[in-house]
């Protein structure tokens, strides 16, 4: 079991918005606080990335960078240029018929691709989350990075029936891509974040088997057996990288793949709680109110108004 595939599969990007900027000469643009992650590809010449409390990043040709979700940032074409809030009219006008988005003069030196999208909003487990940084990504560090940008920037150039669903999928494999840069420059790091907890053994493999089978009766001593490990050894390595009991992280997924299926199809609950996991509807009803607020039923229904 792949445990990254399986979590991207379920709470993948969603509702990607992206536009080709064109800038020359003098040109900045300050974007606010927002819920989406941000990220940002230069296909050509240089970007300077400012966000508050840091240095000016410098990112080039061929690089990309991704900002965490609720970070206010700058992109501009100097280290100290001014910026100006969003033409907001001007990219509505750019996100529906694919024409880029023009900053400063002309003629452009500077191309950025500018993406904001989120993960599906139902889903609790953190991937995008873990990354609580801005992490900036070099051409030279990730070859397949270049190729990513060229499919994106044509979809982009040119939408058509299908256009949403294709960037959701190369965004969701431009996340691989930073995540497995972010593996590789952290080879030590295994707390703090749902990432971190990758590079654990333990969890890893706790992981693979919660992710294989939510529907399994899965307990502590269960898990620890599978894993060839204590019990107790098993929720030490679960608190210090996810900061959680392995019986919570069980329950966390299990609501996460119920709240998918109750918004997206039409199975009963009844169907749902044995997929899950649970032995009675009742038991399914009485963990989804308490870490959703309301009962199976209610649930789906105001996700559908």
């Amino acid at each position: 079991m792949d445990v990254l595939a399986e979590t991207l599969r379920v709470s993948g990007a969603r509702g990607a918005l992206g536009v080709v900027l064109k800038a020359g000469g003098t040109w900045g643009l300050w974007l606010e606080s927002s819920p989406e992650a941000a990220l940002h590809v230069v296909s050509r010449g240089t970007m300077w990335l400012h966000v508050t409390g840091e240095k000016p990043l410098e990112v080039q040709a061929g690089d990309a960078v991704l900002l965490p979700p609720g970070t206010a940032h700058g992109i501009a074409g100097g280290s100290s240029t001014t910026m100006s809030p969003c033409d907001r009219e001007a990219t509505v006008q750019a996100l529906t018929d694919g024409s880029p988005l023009h900053l400063g003069s002309t003629p452009a030196q500077t191309e950025v691709l500018v993406l904001r999208y989120e993960q599906d909003p139902e889903v609790s487990t953190p991937v995008l989350t873990s990354l609580l940084r801005p992490m900036h990504v070099t051409s030279r560090e990730n070859t397949q990075l270049r190729k990513t940008v060229e499919l994106l920037t044509a979809e982009l150039a040119q939408p058509q029936i299908g256009t949403t669903a294709a960037v959701n999928s190369i965004v969701d494999l431009l996340l691989i891509q930073f995540v497995r840069v972010w593996l590789a420059r952290h080879p030590q790091e295994r707390s703090g974040s749902w990432l971190g907890a990758m590079r654990d053994p333990v969890v890893r493999e706790a992981l693979a088997c919660v992710h294989a089978q939510p529907q399994h009766p899965w307990t502590t001593e269960s898990l620890a057996a599978a894993t060839a490990v204590s019990r107790t050894t098993l929720s030490r390595h679960f608190r210090s990288t996810l900061g959680q009991t392995p019986g919570a992280y069980v329950t966390q997924w299990r609501m996460d793949l119920a709240s998918v299926r109750l918004r997206d199809t039409d199975e009963p609950v009844e169907s749902i709680s044995g997929a899950v996991g649970y032995a009675s509807p009742h038991a399914f009803s009485r963990a989804f109110r308490r870490t959703r607020g309301m009962p199976p039923g209610e649930y789906r229904s105001r996700l559908r108004t």
